[in-house]
């Protein structure tokens, strides 16, 4: 276990060097990452220095998540992800958009779920012990040594030989050493776009056919549909007003829908996160933090008509991981970084009078 907790700029170093050194044979490390990086940013803790216990069947719903829509067939092939081997993680998303009659659509896992529970606990059970095997004992080992460095957390009872009753024995849980939350939530800004550019550079190296003229393999593996976001359009209009939610302006038949908090930082589609944009702002925002005040006006919108949005689109409302993100995130920020505060302007980040949920 570390001693004392890791500045957040020596964190992010080591966490690079480990993934930068040797060439990765799966994508999977990065996915366990980004899952971790979630998770810290809704769950983190009161102090900075405080330790944080993380479910791996949590995580493996994260990783689900990621992989979801980058299991779906691109240019007509599938995108291999793991070199030399089938990819257990990704063969159980596969299984469960099966299940769940999701074959390529674009079909939420969050109605999958509801659609194939049982798949989707049997796809849960599957990812827990991949990731207990491979990732999470390999996070924190450079490739050659020996043995693991613990910077992060102790992966003493990980690797090859678990078996999924003794990590429920064991709580089902990795504990993230001292500071580490608030690190890797601090920095989430900087290392999501990194590990993102990995990534697309790891999938093209393992596709042969994805050289340099395939176009936007980075947007079918981590963009947002807007096709997919269409659905809530006229409903969100028809709810909160034909009109920007940032300037007021009137908005065209086809609108952009926007995330909040940035789809690049947390990757919330529930309703709560969403609100109707003109392409002005949508653009000028991008994945910059918003200013406290827009998230609190975009939480303070009726949850009753929220939920009925939601109940009648089949679609998730995802308030309190919203509210859980979004203190996450602004917790872990220093005051004075600058926020969005809309087209072509910015505010300081000031949280001495903080709304409720913060």
């Amino acid at each position: 276990m570390a001693d004392a907790p890791l500045d957040p700029l020596l964190l992010g170093q080591r966490v690079v060097a480990i993934l930068e050194t040797g060439q990765r044979t799966a994508t999977y490390k990065l996915a366990l990452l980004m899952a971790l990086i979630e998770h810290c940013i809704e769950n983190l803790p009161e102090r900075p220095d405080d330790r944080l216990t993380v479910p791996i069947p949590e995580l493996a719903h994260r990783v689900l998540s990621i992989y979801w829509r980058q299991v779906r067939a691109f240019e007509g092939r599938d995108l291999v992800q793991v070199r030399g081997s089938t990819g257990r993680i990704t063969e159980a998303a596969k299984t469960l958009r099966a299940a769940a009659g999701a074959a390529n659509s674009g079909l939420s896992l969050e109605v999958a779920m509801l659609r194939a529970p049982d798949a989707y606990e049997q796809a849960i059970e599957k990812i827990t012990v991949a990731l207990a095997k491979q990732p999470l004992p390999r996070l924190q080992k450079l490739p050659g040594a020996p043995t693991s460095d613990p910077f992060l957390y102790d992966d003493s009872l990980l690797g090859e030989g678990v078996t999924r009753s003794r990590l429920r024995a064991h709580g089902d849980s990795i504990v993230l050493n001292a500071g580490i939350a608030h690190g890797l939530a601090r920095l989430a800004g900087l290392l999501k776009p990194a590990l993102e550019t990995m990534w697309v550079d790891d999938v093209r190296r393992m596709n042969r056919f994805l050289d340099e003229q395939v176009p936007d393999v980075a947007g079918h593996l981590f963009g947002r549909e807007r096709i997919a976001l269409a659905a809530v359009r006229g409903p969100l209009k028809d709810a909160f007003g034909n009109d920007c939610f940032y300037c007021g302006a009137t908005l065209p038949p086809d609108n952009p829908i926007d995330h909040v908090l940035p789809w690049s930082l947390v990757g919330i589609d529930g309703l709560a996160n969403l609100v109707s944009s003109c392409a002005r702002c949508n653009g000028d925002k991008g994945g910059a933090l918003p200013a406290v005040d827009l998230v609190d006006r975009s939480l303070a919108r009726n949850p009753d008509v929220l939920e009925q949005i939601a109940s009648d689109l089949t679609w998730p409302t995802q308030r309190e991981r919203v509210v859980a993100a979004a203190r996450g995130l602004y917790r872990g920020q220093p005051s004075g970084v600058p926020t969005w505060a809309g087209f072509k302007q910015s505010k300081r980040l000031d949280i001495a009078f903080p709304p409720s949920w913060l």
